[in-house]
């Protein structure tokens, strides 16, 4: 296991129990103290976390992990959603796309697609996203077309938020929007854990004509700070096959269509 996967791990622990020991973390990860006490030394030096004696406490921040420590988390199942979701698209259209790791491996998918890539008439696909780091992806993979909201970035996130991007998104009209969330429930409709990205994201859904969601199942049936929207303004869900069946059911009831990756 690798420093930033370590790290990641402890971040987990850490946001699951609100306090690990050194021996704890140890133990766990089948490492030396001494790594431990290094790598607790590291992240608190970040104000990831606090440094207490015989081990570490939970910052706030760990309930909001940066983008970099949630790549490990459920990769195999966002690679599988982000495939799903990228068939969706069809040459010719407008999409917008968020950030987050799950929106990553959408654009990963996008840009491989050789009938979304440019051809004779010119580009096959327009991406609106208000990532960077997504921005980046089609840009060295594709000669897609990208349009780049502007705002304030978020270090965590990679996102831009605040009333530049917004200016933007107003003025554009989307096919799809493809929006991954920190939490999506059947009641609660969609949220994010912070506001400026949860109202960016809620106007990427005004500007849509179809709305999809991308949340991998352990995010089904959660809650978040900030809503993005209701879920009778969700069109689909895609997820992976670890939904339980009851909560699938309970979307679709809702009138959202369900696809298991």
């Amino acid at each position: 296991m690798d420093r930033y996967a370590r790290w990641n791990a402890l971040l987990e622990m850490l946001t699951d129990s609100g306090r690990v020991t050194v021996e704890e973390a140890a133990e766990r990860l089948d490492v030396s103290q001494a790594t431990i006490r290094r790598d607790f030394d590291q992240l608190a030096q970040q104000q990831m976390i606090t440094r207490t004696r015989g081990g570490a406490v939970a910052n706030g921040v760990s309930y909001d992990l940066p983008l970099r420590y949630k790549t490990a988390k459920h990769s195999a199942e966002k690679q599988r959603i982000g495939a799903a979701a990228a068939a969706l698209v069809t040459p010719g259209t407008v999409v917008g796309l968020n950030g987050g790791t799950t929106s990553t491996e959408v654009a990963r998918a996008l840009a491989v697609r050789p009938d979304l890539n440019t051809s004779a008439e010119g580009a096959q696909l327009t991406v609106v996203t208000n990532a960077l780091n997504i921005a980046n992806e089609l840009l060295v993979r594709s000669r897609m077309k990208v349009v780049v909201a502007g705002g304030v970035v978020r270090p965590k996130s990679f996102e831009l938020v605040g009333p530049l991007g917004g200016a933007l998104l107003r003025e554009v009209t989307l096919d799809v929007a493809l929006l991954g969330v920190d939490a999506i429930d059947p009641q609660l409709g969609a949220a994010a854990h912070h506001e400026g990205e949860a109202a960016m994201n809620n106007l990427m859904v005004a500007r849509a004509k179809r709305v999809v969601i991308i949340a991998d199942s352990s995010k089904l049936g959660g809650h978040a700070f900030a809503r993005i929207c209701p879920v009778d303004r969700v069109q689909t869900l895609v997820t992976d096959s670890g939904a339980a069946p009851e909560v699938v059911a309970a979307f679709r009831a809702a009138g959202v269509q369900v696809v298991c990756a």
